[in-house]
């Protein structure tokens, strides 16, 4: 954090967490559990990762300038004179992860912030930074950055909460049943936001009805008489709907494009670079231009209407607000390149993938002007956690590619070469094992007017084929090409 007012007391500190301090510990400002992104004053938490112990890196934290260490209780003496350090108590469950939690849970009970939790499958963490972007013009706002929506990321983002935020906006996020109920009683919205349901992380899931009651759980720890916001236009509705009226929740606000949505789309006018939504919400009209392209972003951004609705913001400067949007990096980031002797177009959808997103992604695509001689072409990545329909879900993508007329694909992984092999000859661009063995492929393919979108699931980083084609094509100069007729 840039503000120096302490985040923390010492008292405050021993206080949620059980734990002793020992040592003279500096103004805490942030709190952070990764000594690569630490800065001075932050309150280091030595959790214990899944490949790597943080008591391992304790010493690091407080010699780059950490206010204190929070460690276990039967490690304290490890860092006697090495600094400031929290010693907690706990056995069994990391005493670590625990203090963190406890902290969360501390700046929940201590700020008279209104809290807003977003989940869904798709958009959840673009619909977050919407929030951020729209409510931190109508007060102190603290949100989850990145994708910290997990069982380490949410306590955390809460810890770092401000006590005199006014809008606290936080992302949650599952990939099993039963995730979302504890970290959403963590956060303890006062409102609670499902962006859509969709086929994601299935293999963990009996069904598609198993993932929305998943989402459900969300509404578990609405504050009482908080509101439940949900997507009127997904089939799943109604479940998601039933949990909603089975919670704390006061009221059920809906919103997409269906006739009976309390927050309507009439009309969505969609730009490669932009997009226009003449909409009513809860009976006003609002028409506004959205920064972010795509018909997914303008869906989601009725559910940001109706949460600023919901806690009674000002409407008009959240629409104002919208038109200054961008897309975060790897979620629709466009760069143009400098190809030859024109340009190309970059369209970023790294961060990620599953079936839902994918299509998305395409459909944008598909809206994007090309210049003279141009192809519009997909560069996709392995979607992961599928399940034994995994082939199937990768197979079907050829439907979307031929709707969005995509020239050109290229392939990474095992899975993604079902949909290779189920399109015509001379839409296949090249098809390898791995991200890595598709580098060169796609870089030496490239030539002016082109657009390419690159998307894949995280760990099969298709991030390396987007950082390749800025550094060798880079264009600080170019602009993104106008809208294609319509």
């Amino acid at each position: 954090m840039t503000d120096t007012t302490p985040l923390w007391t010492s008292d405050a500190l021993e206080a949620a967490t059980g734990g002793t301090l020992s040592g003279a510990p500096t103004p805490i400002t942030g709190a952070s559990i990764d000594t690569r992104t630490l800065q001075p004053g932050d309150l280091f938490f030595a959790i214990r990762g899944e490949a790597r112990d943080g008591h391992d890196f304790v010493a690091a934290a407080l010699a780059r300038g950490a206010g204190a260490a929070v460690v276990a209780e039967d490690r304290a003496q490890d860092f006697a004179g090495v600094g400031p350090v929290l010693a907690v108590p706990g056995t069994g469950e990391d005493p670590v992860l625990g203090a963190m939690r406890a902290l969360g849970a501390a700046a929940r009970a201590r700020t008279d912030a209104s809290i807003v939790a977003v989940t869904g499958s798709v958009g959840k963490t673009g619909t977050k930074e919407a929030l951020r972007h729209v409510l931190s013009a109508q007060g102190a706002t603290h949100a989850s950055i990145a994708s910290y929506n997990n069982h380490w990321g949410v306590p955390l983002t809460l810890a770092r909460m401000p006590a005199e935020t006014r809008f606290g906006v936080f992302e949650i996020g599952m990939n099993h049943p039963g995730e979302i109920v504890p970290l959403t009683a963590m956060v303890q919205p006062d409102i609670a936001l499902v962006t859509t349901v969709e086929p994601v992380h299935i293999e963990h899931f009996a069904s598609l009805s198993a993932i929305a009651d998943a989402k459900g759980e969300i509404f578990s720890g609405l504050k009482v008489g908080g509101t439940a916001i949900i997507n009127r236009d997904n089939p799943n509705y109604p479940r998601l709907l039933a949990h909603a009226q089975a919670s704390r929740a006061g009221r059920v606000i809906s919103f997409g494009e269906h006739p009976e949505a309390d927050v309507r789309a009439r009309r969505i006018v969609l730009r490669p670079d932009l997009s226009v939504v003449d909409a009513v919400v809860m009976g006003i009209p609002v028409t506004y231009q959205l920064g972010t392209p795509g018909r997914h972003t303008a869906m989601n951004s009725l559910g940001v209407m109706a949460v600023v609705h919901a806690l009674g913001a000002d409407l008009a400067r959240a629409a104002l607000s919208l038109a200054a949007l961008r897309p975060p990096v790897g979620r629709g980031e466009r760069t143009a390149l400098a190809v030859g002797e024109g340009e190309a177009f970059l369209v970023d959808e790294s961060y990620n993938a599953n079936p839902a997103s994918i299509r998305a992604a395409l459909a944008t695509l598909a809206g994007i002007e090309t210049g003279p001689r141009g192809r519009r072409i997909a560069v996709l990545g392995d979607m992961l956690e599928l399940g034994p329909e995994g082939e199937a879900h990768h197979r079907d993508l050829a439907g979307p590619v031929e709707a969005a007329k995509v020239d050109l694909v290229f392939t990474a992984g095992p899975l993604m070469r079902n949909l290779f092999e189920a399109l015509p000859v001379s839409r296949r661009g090249a098809a390898a094992a791995t991200s890595a063995d598709l580098l060169e492929p796609v870089l030496s393919a490239l030539r002016p007017g082109d657009a390419v979108m690159v998307k894949g699931s995280n760990s099969i980083r298709m991030g390396r084929i987007v950082e390749a084609l800025k550094a060798r094509y880079a264009n600080a100069q170019a602009e993104p090409p106008h809208a294609a007729a319509r």
